[in-house]
C-alpha cells in the first residue's frame, strides 16, 4: 500500500511583470555558481590563481550549454523536425533538453580553450573541477522536476514521484505516480562527488584521473537510471541511445584510467607546479 508520494510543482514558471522567471534555468544558474565556487576552492588548494576559474568559466559553461542542446536535438529530432512540430523550439533552452555528453565535450573544448590562453593545465583544472560538475548536474536535475519530466516507469513505492495529468505518458493517462528519476540522479551524481573527492586523497589521483573516474562514476549510474525512464527516446538494438553512449564512454575511462595508472611510485615534486605542468624555475 502507498504510504506516501512526492507531489510535482505546482508550477515551474513565475513571472516578473513580462519576464518569465524558468525554475528549469535557476536550477541550471544555481550549478554553475556552485561549481565555480567549489572548483576555485579547489583550484586555489592546487596552487592555482583564484582568477583562473572564472576566465576558463566563460568558455567552458556558454559551450557546454550550447554542446548539451546539440547533443539533444541530435539524438531526439522527432521532437522538432517531425510533422506537428515547430523547429524553432529546437532553440528553446528554457523548455528542457540538455544532453550531459555534449554539454561535457563542448565544455571541455571551451576549458581547453580557456586553459590554453591563460597557460595553465587543462587535466589539472578538469580535476579540480570534476566534483563541482557532479554537484552541478544533480542541482540542474532540480529543473526537470520542475517540468515535471525525464521520470521513470509507474511505481507504488512509498518515494514515486506524483505527476499532473498534462505531463504523463499517453500510454498511461490514469497513471500519477512514476519513479522519480530525478532524484535518482541527485544522490548519485552527490555520491559521486564525494566518493571522487575521496579517492583524490586516498590515492593520490592526478594528471585528469580525478575527472576520468568521475565520468566513469556517473556512466554506471546513468544506466540504470535510464533504464527507468519512460520519455520518448531513440533506442538501438531495444536499448535507449543514452545507454549505448554511456557504455562507450565508460569503456573509454576505464581504460584510460588503467592506461595511466602509476607504474612504480613517483618520486616527489617538489619544483613542479600542478596546474601549469611546468618545472618551477
Amino acid at each position: 500500500m502507498l504510504l506516501s508520494a512526492i507531489p510535482s510543482p505546482a508550477r515551474g514558471v513565475w513571472h516578473l511583470g513580462p519576464l518569465p522567471i524558468r525554475a528549469y534555468a535557476l536550477c541550471i544558474l544555481a550549478g554553475i555558481v556552485v561549481a565555480v565556487l567549489l572548483t576555485t576552492r579547489r583550484w586555489v588548494a592546487a596552487g592555482g590563481r583564484r582568477e583562473d576559474v572564472m576566465d576558463v568559466a566563460m568558455w567552458a559553461v556558454p559551450f557546454g550549454i550550447a554542446g548539451g542542446r546539440i547533443y539533444h536535438v541530435l539524438t531526439d529530432p522527432e521532437l522538432y523536425f517531425t510533422p506537428g512540430h515547430d523547429p524553432i523550439r529546437a532553440l528553446y533552452i528554457w523548455d528542457g533538453g540538455l544532453g550531459i555528453w555534449g554539454a561535457v565535450a563542448l565544455g571541455t573544448l571551451g576549458a581547453w580553450i580557456g586553459c590554453r590562453r591563460l597557460g595553465i593545465s587543462l587535466p589539472a583544472f578538469a580535476d579540480a573541477g570534476a566534483p563541482g560538475l557532479a554537484i552541478a548536474q544533480a542541482m540542474g536535475r532540480f529543473g526537470n522536476y520542475f517540468n515535471q519530466e525525464l521520470y521513470g516507469r509507474p511505481t507504488d513505492l512509498p518515494w514515486a514521484l506524483r505527476i499532473d495529468p498534462e505531463h504523463r505518458p499517453a500510454a498511461t493517462p490514469d497513471v500519477a505516480l512514476y519513479h522519480p528519476t530525478f532524484l535518482y540522479e541527485v544522490l548519485w551524481c552527490l555520491a559521486a562527488a564525494a566518493l571522487i573527492i575521496w579517492a583524490q586523497r586516498r590515492f593520490h589521483l592526478s594528471g585528469g584521473r580525478v575527472f576520468i573516474l568521475y565520468v566513469a562514476v556517473y556512466t554506471v549510474g546513468r544506466v540504470w537510471i535510464e533504464a527507468l525512464r519512460v520519455d520518448t527516446a531513440n533506442h538501438i538494438l531495444g536499448l535507449r541511445l543514452n545507454t549505448w553512449t554511456c557504455a562507450v564512454v565508460f569503456t573509454a575511462a576505464v581504460v584510460t584510467l588503467w592506461r595511466t595508472r602509476p607504474r612504480a611510485p613517483a618520486p616527489p615534486e617538489p619544483a613542479a607546479s600542478p596546474v601549469s605542468g611546468r618545472a618551477a624555475p
